[in-house]
């Protein structure tokens, strides 16, 4: 609540009233409440567009006809990240209450989700209090005064004065809400203006530079709105983006939320591996793109247990050769599943041979060393880790100093030494909880079973092809 009030009280000078004298000039000044109201109109239609939501005049236009209202999406990204070029404008263009009321229709009139409505609020009040602070600092620099006369170089300072105090503020906030609400690190109160102020800001602060100096110029707010539309393009292909991914993440939990009606625990693993294995590949310098591929290989390595027996992947006894050889084609299942989804790429190949070894006595194509692919490699450490260091209802989970220990045991001979050392040098960074179940009690009376990853029986002649080619769904392994 503590924002939405100070957002309010940054809008008291716009009450009605003489404006005390200790208050500056430029804060009681008086308002041109037509500029206003059009760029809070235009904040609340781009912002609305990039968003892939229907705009506030489609939905008014839809009252009148009396036809029901559209459903609103969620937000394709965060939006303390609101189309920029108009609220800057704002920004430079107005005194820091009114630039401040740009933000406001935001957060009234955008997304009418009851479970998004709080948020809204609530971004619309850090953004309100963002401009409100740049204004202020454009204006104590005189900006107003020297954007008017177009003096450049020398109007671009306060500009630049103007972006710093409006990232530091959005960071801040931002940042101060995840801690509270999410229980983040502190850290990110100094990481979030760092993040804020990056090169899309940079480019979407020029545009709204470029439109307060057309606004103010002999054409009026007509040119300012053609300098939008190319911002405005460039941000709906920017949403559409993310919506993308968005649908990509939620095929990938789809996926493994139909391999955790058959086995529970795979749920928690899959992400935990892909977890690591993201640890892994950081530490190897890996770009981003493919760390995300990455991912998504980590969370769909078990995938092909849809393909299993459910009795199987649920007995807590051992299984004998026919049985172990119908869960160890279980990669071979996963990669059937998954190898029509054309955005997984490289993830293809780590989910059908996360079960070979560095000798050749994996499964399910037996292959050895640098035949193996990267994905798999990394997958391969990341998915014994995981299972040594989890607590299951036969066995419990190894504290992470013994699991590292067995993998760098087996290192060279199951496992990538490289893979393995960019683990170690990983976990020296980052912290890492070993699971726990919710009730010891459930343990009890089950020994721990002898630590060491299992070794398998060296495959049969019934192998896999390694990328590529028809892949076999059935025999020996």
């Amino acid at each position: 609540m503590a924002v939405p009030v100070a957002a309010l009280c940054c809008l008291l000078p716009l009450l009605p009233g003489p404006v005390p004298a200790a208050v500056p000039r430029w804060l009681g000044a008086p308002v041109d409440w037509p500029k206003v109201g059009l760029l809070a109109f235009l904040h609340g239609c781009w912002e609305s567009l990039a968003q892939g939501q229907p705009t506030p005049c489609r939905r008014l236009l839809r009252a009148l006809l009396g036809r029901p209202p559209l459903p609103s999406r969620p937000p394709a990204r965060p939006l303390a990240n609101a189309f920029f070029p108009v609220l800057f404008a704002g920004v430079l263009m107005l005194a820091p209450a009114a630039a401040a009321l740009v933000a406001v229709p935001i957060a009234l009139f955008g997304n009418t989700e009851p479970d998004c409505r709080r948020r809204q609020v609530w971004n619309g009040a850090q953004l309100a209090l963002s401009a409100f602070a740049a204004s202020a600092v454009f204006h104590l620099l005189a900006g107003p005064q020297l954007l008017l006369g177009s003096r450049f170089p020398a109007a671009l300072l306060p500009g630049a004065a103007a972006l710093a105090a409006f990232c530091l503020a959005n960071g801040v906030l931002v940042g101060g809400m995840l801690v509270l609400a999410e229980g983040r690190r502190a850290s990110v109160l100094l990481l979030g203006p760092v993040a804020a102020f990056g090169l899309p800001v940079l480019v979407h602060a020029a545009g709204g530079l470029m439109v307060a100096v057309l606004w103010q110029g002999p054409y009026g707010a007509f040119a300012a709105l053609l300098a939008l539309l190319p911002l405005s393009i460039s941000a709906w292909v920017f949403a559409q983006g993310h919506r993308e991914r968005d649908a990509h993440q939620a095929t990938v939990q789809a996926l493994v939320q139909a391999v955790e009606i058959k086995d529970s625990y795979t749920r928690g693993h899959s992400e935990r591996v892909g977890k690591a294995a993201v640890l892994i590949a950081g530490q190897l310098g890996m770009e981003a793109e493919r760390l995300r591929t990455l991912r998504f290989a980590g969370i769909l390595h078990d995938v092909g247990k849809l393909g299993v027996a459910t009795e199987l992947l649920r007995r807590n006894g051992p299984l004998d050769e026919a049985e172990r050889r119908a869960v160890e084609v279980h990669p071979v299942h996963g990669y059937e599943l998954v190898r029509g989804i054309v955005f997984l790429g490289e993830a293809h190949a780590g989910i059908l041979h996360h079960h070979e070894r560095m000798d050749g006595r994996g499964y399910p194509s037996g292959l050895a060393g640098e035949q193996i692919p990267e994905f798999a490699r990394i997958i391969s450490v990341a998915d014994a880790f995981d299972s040594m260091t989890s607590t299951r209802s036969y066995r419990r989970g190894r504290p992470v100093t013994e699991a590292v220990a067995e993998l760098e045991r087996c290192s060279g001979s199951q496992f990538d030494p490289v893979m393995v050392r960019a683990l170690v040098d990983a976990l020296a960074v980052h912290d890492w909880q070993p699971v726990l179940p919710p009730d010891d009690d459930c343990i009890r009376a089950v020994p721990d079973i002898p630590l060491g990853v299992p070794e398998p029986v060296r495959p049969g002649p019934g192998r896999v092809p390694a990328q590529g080619g028809t892949v076999p769904t059935a025999g020996p392994s």
